[in-house]
Formats: C-alpha cells, structure tokens, sequence
C-alpha cells in the first residue's frame, strides 16, 4: 500500500498508516544554561509526520555532500567548497523552530541551509561546477548561495555576525515580529567583530539568534588551542546562553525554539553553542585523518541521521521498509542533480558583470586587460 508522506510517495509495505504511532515522546539532553532561569524542555514530543521530514532533509544533505565530495575529486567542483556533513541536526533543528519569513545568515559551510531555505539541490549541484542554472548564475560556488530572506554564505571569518545583527535591526525597526538567525563558527568566536556585535545587539534589544557551531575545530585548530575560554555559550556575557547537544535534531528544535520565543518576547539577542562534529576537514582537500578515530566514535554514538532514525523505528513511527524507499528516492534526486550539474552550459563571458548594482543603469566594466570591456545589466 501507498502513503503520502511530505508530498512524496512512501512504500509502507503491508502496513497501513493506522498501524504507526502517530507521535511518541523522548527524553532528551538538558541544556547547560547562561544568565537564565528557565531552560529548553527535556520531555519533547515527535510527530510522525515531522520525524519523516526532518529524516528525508537531513539525509538529503548527507547524501548531496557525499556527491558533492566525489564531484570534487573528479575536479568537476573547483575551490574553495565547505561540506557540513555531520552537521544536519544543526540546519534542521534550526529550521523546525523558526519560520521561513525569518532571516538567516552563515558562515561558508552553507549547502544544508541554502537548501532547507528554498534553494534545490539541482541549483546548489549546478552553483558549486559553476553552471548558468546555479542558484547564483554560476558566479557564486561553495560560500555564496543566497535565497529570499537568506542572505548567504560569507566567505570572511566572522562577517557575517554584524550583518545579522543589522538584519536583526531592520526586523525590529519594521516590527514585523521577525527574527534574524546569525550563525558562526567556534574559530570565528575570537573575533573582535562578533563582541562588539554582542555589545551591540544587547544595547538595541535587537531580535537576534546568535548560534555558534562548535565542532571543536577552527581550520585544524582544535577549540582549546585557540581560545583561553570554550564556554563560547558564555561568550555574551550579559547575553543569555544555552549549550546544546548539536547532534541531536530534537536537542536543537527544542532549544532554538526557546531561543525564537525568547527574542520575540522583546528581551533582545540570545546565543546558542551546539556541539556538533564535522565529518570531513575544514575544507575540501584539507586533512581530517589526525582525528579519524575520534570521528568514527562519533559517528558509532551519536550519528544525528542514524539517532533519529533508531527513535523512530524503536517507537513504532516508521519501518524500514519506507526508510529504504525514502533513501531510494534521495539517491535519484541528487544523481539526477549531479548529471544536470555537469551538463548544463556554463555561463557566458557576457553574464559575468550583471549584477553588481541593484536598478542601475548598465556600466563598463574593465575586464581582464585594459581595453577589454564588459557590461553589467542590473
């Protein structure tokens, strides 16, 4: 028999929907808490229909990353390209707490995100070999994808962290009861330009999520080598804080949504530190086998795609029939975006310029020698 599960066709074998449990509740890890008297819930409740969701993104981007990878190796994607698998529970418990009139921005490692914002995997594929159907023309790759109230993908160490608080500002100012989702890295946690963006924000009251993706790795560089604190839910100081198991999707839905509830109250910015890992090295090309023992412990333990998958099949919320199906269709989905990302046409010489200015008229632009000379259309 056939059920439709997220708008897709799922093989439950011989049996029906009535024969799953329809939501099952878990126990889930406290949150260590910053400048607050109230924490996240321990005792949360998963949906069936929400559990097979978060399942098919989280393993969607597993599987586009994997492809990603061997596109990489095959030198069919060029540059600097950031996976973030290992890290699904971050993008997705993110996402299951706000909604899609929210604001995001991140750091470069930014392919889950410019998906679960609206972006395709056809689109993310046909960016990163650099295709005239990217979801930047091409002309962006691994650090530049952007959606609507998605603002990227920023190839600068912390850069981000002052625009959100400047998205965060227009939120308030236009009092919409909208927020900003600021993420960022624990190398980036040392900036100077992420304390005097705290300073800020916590002056303004602005509506800010401030979360720091801590895979206990800058680079190479492990946390504690590079800052004399790793409490970086702390790091506020008069900023409240949780420090979340990141590897845990319902861990980070539970405490994102206390967070969004908390800045939509008005009482200003809030930080999150979720612990997580990142199964490859910082960057395509960069070295991980130093810690290859530590990742497969991680991935043995605490896997975020296989935890949540045993939580359902264990609470009778699924089979593995209908998981194998789902797996089945992710794997056609993203070859089929893969082939389209090597096929389509490159983008021409004459696209390279437009863009660079908003309802302008069209300018000259130098190209690669003086009396070379391109245009730019808005």
């Amino acid at each position: 028999e056939r059920k439709l599960v997220q708008h897709k066709t799922v093989v439950t074998s011989a049996r029906t929907y009535a024969d799953f449990a329809r939501q099952a509740t878990f126990e889930i890890k406290r949150c260590d808490v910053h400048q607050l008297d109230e924490a996240p819930a321990t005792q949360v409740v998963l949906t069936r229909e929400d559990g097979l969701h978060f399942y098919r993104t989280m393993e969607l981007i597993r599987c586009m990353e994997a492809k990603v990878e061997q596109l990489y190796d095959q030198k069919l994607v060029r540059g600097g390209c950031h996976l973030c698998s290992g890290q699904e529970a971050c993008v997705v418990g993110t996402e299951a707490a706000v909604n899609l009139t929210d604001h995001l921005i991140t750091a470069y490692r930014a392919h889950g995100f410019t998906y679960t914002r609206g972006g395709t995997v056809k689109e993310i594929m046909a960016e990163l070999t650099g295709r005239r159907g990217g979801i930047a023309k091409g002309k962006g790759g691994s650090m530049h994808m952007y959606t609507k109230h998605f603002y990227g993908g920023n190839g600068i160490v912390g850069a981000q962290v002052p625009l959100g608080a400047g998205v965060a500002l227009a939120c308030k100012y236009q009092d919409k009861n909208e927020l900003c989702v600021c993420l960022y890295g624990d190398g980036a946690a040392n900036q100077g330009q992420v304390f005097e963006t705290f300073n800020m924000a916590a002056l303004w009251k602005l509506p800010v999520i401030f979360i720091c993706e801590n895979n206990k790795y800058g680079k190479g560089t492990e946390a504690k080598r590079a800052a004399a604190s790793t409490d970086f839910y702390k790091r506020g100081d008069f900023i409240p804080g949780l420090r979340v198991d990141g590897m845990d999707v319902l861990c980070v839905r539970e405490a994102t949504r206390f967070a969004a509830d908390y800045c939509r109250s008005g009482k200003g910015p809030i930080i999150l530190e979720l612990l997580t890992c990142l199964y490859q090295g910082h960057f395509m090309g960069a070295p991980a086998m130093s810690r290859r023992e530590e990742i497969e412990r991680i991935q043995r333990n605490s896997d975020p795609v296989a935890t949540l998958k045993d939580r359902m099949l264990s609470n009778n919320l699924a089979n593995l029939e209908e998981f194998k199906h789902i797996d089945a269709e992710l794997r056609k989905e993203v070859e089929d975006a893969a082939q389209f990302a090597v096929t389509d046409a490159e983008a021409p010489l004459d696209d390279l310029c437009n863009h660079i200015f908003c309802n302008d008229p069209p300018l000259e632009v130098r190209g690669t020698t003086p009396w070379a000379k391109l245009k730019s259309f808005s």
